[in-house]
């Protein structure tokens, strides 16, 4: 499974300090690839880059900012990548309204400048863009949104991933669409995202955690939004699908995919903190929900059935045991029972063996 694709591959992952980045990072040294990270700096304190070591088995560590166009090119331009995952982002829909410049700038600025370094090198290179869920223009209906739909966003963030999303597809028409281009690149909307290793600011599983560990009371913003909740795991396993697909057949080239919980999965807030509490003594919560605050989605359904039909992925873990995986190991990490590599390794592993048995088809190719 992958192994035969990515092992002794030289990969880049932008953004591999991140939540997201580091456990991509982890599993594709897992799979005998050569992994080179680039990113600003470490984002939150802890994080799972740090807990887990991560840099300890990267082939180069490289802190830069993407928006530092001849920076990002000497990197690319340095090795000769077989693949490109870029992660690198402002994440966050809140903290985009206290720094939106920044967030405009990393999410569309950065983006293309790994597109124009990408364009001007012309190597053999798949590269898969990551963007969000949020770079739909969301009008809260209770269909899931398709790849065919529009690109929008009322916060900062949003429309920073929509703006991304317009330069990958000029791009992609005006220059990697040629059949002069050795260069292939596909597009990655994911829906929340949940796991072990994610301290970021206003996230509903670190603010849990935090204040569990504590013995103190979660406050809950919005503990009727509905979310498509999905381990970490998940979209990356469509990641790394979707970049092996594109590796062996570049018809794929230019095309977007969703990656996300079935539309009929999604759960409010109030209930993932309900099923916490089943692996997590002592937990307490306070509604502190205002209208006037700073506007976040009610309601966001991914629909994934191009995935399916093309790629043959579909998610993994159900509800109960994505929220298993993850208080597993956030009880780990704070009762410091297990080295927090190995077991998230062990978690990688475990996932796999999962898919195998279900007999989900990117596990059993």
């Amino acid at each position: 499974m992958f192994r035969n694709i990515f092992e002794n591959k030289l990969i880049l992952v932008t953004g591999h300090t991140g939540f997201k980045g580091s456990w991509l990072s982890l599993w594709l040294n897992r799979l005998g690839a050569n992994v080179i990270g680039l990113s600003d700096n470490v984002p939150t304190i802890p994080s799972n880059f740090v807990t887990c070591k991560v840099s300890d088995f990267l082939t180069h560590d490289y802190r830069i900012d993407l928006t530092n166009f001849e920076e990002v090119y000497k990197v690319i331009d340095k090795h000769d990548f077989d693949f490109v995952f870029h992660l690198g982002a402002q994440a966050l829909v809140r903290p985009s309204y206290k720094d939106p410049k920044n967030t405009f700038l990393t999410n569309s600025v950065g983006t293309i400048n790994i597109l124009e370094a990408l364009r001007r090198l012309n190597a053999k290179t798949v590269a898969i863009l990551i963007t969000s869920d949020k770079a739909y223009d969301n009008v809260e209906w209770f269909y899931g949104y398709r790849e065919t739909d529009s690109i929008g966003g009322k916060d900062p963030y949003s429309a920073s991933k929509g703006m991304a999303e317009l330069a990958i597809k000029s791009y992609f028409h005006s220059f990697f669409k040629n059949n002069e281009s050795n260069t292939t690149v596909a597009v990655t909307r994911a829906g929340n995202v949940i796991g072990g290793g994610d301290w970021a600011l206003d996230r509903i599983i670190p603010d849990c955690v935090n204040a569990w560990s504590q013995n103190d009371s979660v406050k809950l913003r919005s503990p009727n939004a509905t979310r498509p909740w999905q381990h970490v795991l998940e979209p990356l396993s469509g990641y790394l699908n979707l970049a092996s697909r594109l590796f062996i057949d570049n018809n794929l080239n230019g095309e977007a995919f969703n990656f996300g919980p079935s539309s009929d999965n999604s759960f409010s807030v109030m209930q993932l903190i309900n099923e916490m509490s089943k692996y997590w003594d002592k937990v307490s919560w306070v509604d502190v929900s205002d209208a006037s605050n700073l506007h976040e989605a009610g309601l966001l359904k991914l629909n994934c059935d191009k995935a399916l039909q093309i790629l043959n992925w579909k998610q993994t873990l159900g509800f109960e045991e994505t929220v298993m995986y993850t208080v597993d190991w956030y009880k780990n990490f704070y009762e410091g029972n297990f080295d927090m590599l190995k077991y998230t390794e062990l978690q990688i592993d475990q996932f796999v063996e999962v898919a195998t048995k279900k007999r989900i088809n990117w596990a059993i190719e």
